[in-house]
């Protein structure tokens, strides 16, 4: 059908749009052609070594090698590398910011998202800016390729095909620490020495795979699970969890019926998730949307006793979330149906990818119960849903720098640490190669606070809350999510960048120019008005829009705006203009609230504290405040079950007014 047909290659931009990449052609299979040479020449030291090439491990080996220190990357199969296991989208509510972040950082995300983009849409535009956010369907093999092209012209980056068996530590009692990392063990006896190891796994720490009664070792499907990296943290001491994730069937593009599915197609003037993208010029694809019924819901209801999450067969907790769908017929009983939408997984690709039915359930089920679909009815499977059950590290044993409390070296970034989501699973990875890189050249860690991104916000919670399911980001858990908006992310974060060495000079000088643009813009709407009312006030007005501001702004002399020639930058510039202007009064508001918390995040707490010494104390917070070690007494407010007395105590003895005496 015509919308799964590709656009010419002139209308591709694969990194042309990228200023700072104009020179890569991801096109080019570069582990081909280099993985023997690499091998022969890989070196027996590394400063950091990263496991795994998902999400989490590209972002944080390329943050780390863009820091200047010699870093490994250890993956099963490097044409795997930034492959789309699940969904092939990014961003979303709450992720798309933090995407964003990810770019202002000078990570790889954002532009890999926009060269493999197939489908760009902004979430929640009839909603207020803190809640709106950037999507992309993406095309699968476009995405990973784009991925491989950066992590390839990465300096100081060498990528190893290999399975990690062990990690070898020593002795080490400094900082706290048990041990201290030394190197891995590859399965083929290998052995790579570093100080450092960034482990980001993904589902493979003895991943298991369900298919109704059906069970598979692996870490997704074609791929085989991880076995010693688990032992090894096991013998380390360290507490393991488990935790269940899940994937939809598939259904081949040619046996849909689209005449009775809705249509979802991309936005006309589509928004690039980098911010060093000209323009998205690419053709965009159609969407479907389809639902569930009553039938369908019948054939699952009566083979829920064959579903591993109801038999017994899986034990470990999924998603909240994104529940399968046989949760969803239980847990919602009332609702006769539940959407289901049928996206693309790239331009040549025969699967379309049926977001909303995740399932564990036995094959011939879903062969039954899809086609009880609208849409679906003549639906061929090429792949059949699954759940996967795989390892997790409980983070009250991490550190707010990703760094592991006991082994020192040793950081854990993505599903490894019990979230889910591309989105998060890369937030994490580049704090944590920034970390790590910082670490290696004895730097203090960067810790992102909640008032700065959604990546502070969330690795915040993730060790501050204890979570007994995977973690997901929503724009609901940042309460300061209004000055948290997707269109500020280079403001709030690309200075940060520049001053960790992530952001080259072609990004900065981009960023530099957005200002000057503000302060223009700024300039231009003292000095013009509409309806005989100075623009700076009519901005503040429910009806003000883009249209009607870029339209005085074009016919006055400024000749700041020519709607007719379309540009991403030109309308983000005008668009957070209006947004500012509209909510003066509540980001007033919103950074009263921030001065007041970063009062609370100023006071530190020694770590030499022994909470068991405060007799004033409650026990449970004596072993709660124990068990997180925060850092400062605005992280100890946001622990689960520590109350306002037991920070007054905590302040009167952080702030030296009191000295600690042994507990009765």
């Amino acid at each position: 059908m015509s919308i799964f047909r590709k656009p010419e290659p002139s209308s591709l931009v694969p990194f042309e749009a990228h200023t700072s990449y104009r020179r890569l052609r991801f096109t080019v299979l570069w582990y081909d052609s280099r993985l023997t040479d690499g091998r022969r020449e890989m070196s027996e030291r590394f400063d950091i070594i990263v496991v795994g090439g998902g999400h989490a491990g590209t972002e944080a080996a390329h943050a780390a090698a863009r820091l200047g220190v010699s870093t490994a990357l250890v993956t099963m199969d490097p044409a795997a590398i930034g492959r789309m296991s699940c969904n092939p989208s990014i961003g979303g509510l709450g992720k798309g910011q933090i995407v964003r972040e990810i770019d202002a950082l000078g990570g790889l995300m954002g532009i890999a998202s926009d060269a493999g983009g197939i489908q760009f849409r902004t979430l929640n535009l009839r909603k207020g800016p803190a809640v709106q956010a950037p999507r992309a369907q993406a095309d699968r093999k476009l995405y990973a390729l784009a991925v491989q092209s950066l992590l390839v012209k990465t300096p100081n980056l060498t990528i190893i095909e290999g399975s990690v068996e062990d990690i070898r530590v020593k002795p080490d009692i400094s900082d706290g620490h048990e041990q201290r990392i030394t190197g891995v063990v590859l399965q083929d006896g290998r052995l790579i020495h570093s100080d450092v190891v960034i482990l980001t796994t993904g589902t493979f720490l003895r991943g298991l795979m369900h298919c109704g009664e059906r069970k598979t070792e692996g870490g997704r499907c074609g791929e085989p699970s991880a076995i010693g990296v688990s032992k090894a943290l096991l013998n380390f001491g360290f507490e393991m969890g488990r935790l269940k994730t899940g994937t939809p069937p598939r259904v081949h593009r040619d046996s849909i019926n689209y005449d009775v599915c809705e249509t979802q197609p991309g936005d006309e003037y589509p928004t690039p998730f980098s911010f060093m993208t000209d323009a998205l010029l690419q053709s965009q694809v159609c969407c479907w949307i389809t639902y569930t019924n009553p039938q369908a819901h019948g054939h699952i209801k009566a083979n829920l006793h064959r579903a591993p999450m109801y038999s017994g067969q899986i034990e470990s907790t999924g998603p909240r979330y994104c529940p399968s769908i046989e949760d969803k017929i239980v847990r919602f009983a009332d609702k006769p149906r539940h959407q289901v939408f049928l996206e693309p997984e790239g331009y040549d690709d025969e699967r379309v990818y049926c977001n909303g039915i995740p399932t564990s359930l036995p094959r011939d089920v879903q062969d039954i119960f899809v086609k009880a679909i609208p849409g679906l009815e003549e639906a061929d499977i090429v792949q059949y849903g699954y759940a996967i059950e795989y390892d997790w590290v409980p983070t009250h044993q991490t550190d707010f720098s990703l760094e592991t409390k006991r082994v020192k070296g040793l950081y854990l970034a993505g599903q490894i640490n019990g979230t889910s989501g591309y989105e998060e699973a890369a937030g994490q990875g580049l704090i944590a190669g920034v970390n790590a890189a910082r670490s290696v050249t004895g730097c203090e860690p960067v810790i992102l606070k909640r008032d700065e991104a959604y990546i502070g916000v969330m690795i915040d919670d993730l060790i501050t809350k204890p979570h007994l399911e995977p973690y997901r980001m929503f724009t609901s858990r940042a309460e300061y999510r209004l000055m948290l908006r997707s269109d500020n992310a280079d403001q709030r974060l690309t200075p940060l960048g520049r001053l960790l060495g992530l952001v080259d000079d072609v990004r900065w000088r981009t960023f530099e120019t957005k200002q000057a643009e503000q302060k223009r813009l700024a300039q231009a709407c003292t000095e013009c008005s509409i309806d005989a009312v100075p623009v700076t006030n009519w901005a503040r007005r429910p009806e003000a829009s883009i249209e009607i501001l870029a339209g005085c702004l074009g016919g006055n002399d400024s000749g700041f705006f020519d709607w007719s020639t379309y540009s991403p930058f030109c309308v983000s510039t005008l668009g957070q203009f209006l947004v500012e202007s509209k909510y003066t009064g509540y980001l007033h508001r919103q950074n009263l609230q921030i001065e007041r918390f970063r009062k609370l995040e100023s006071m530190t707490i020694p770590e030499s504290i022994d909470y068991a010494a405060m007799p004033e104390l409650r026990l449970e917070a004596r072993e709660k405040l124990a068990r997180v070690a925060p850092k400062t007494l605005g992280q100890a407010s946001r622990i689960s079950g520590i109350n306002p007395a037991d920070l007054t105590i905590l302040w009167v003895y952080a702030s030296g007014k009191r000295s600690l005496r042994p507990a009765s």
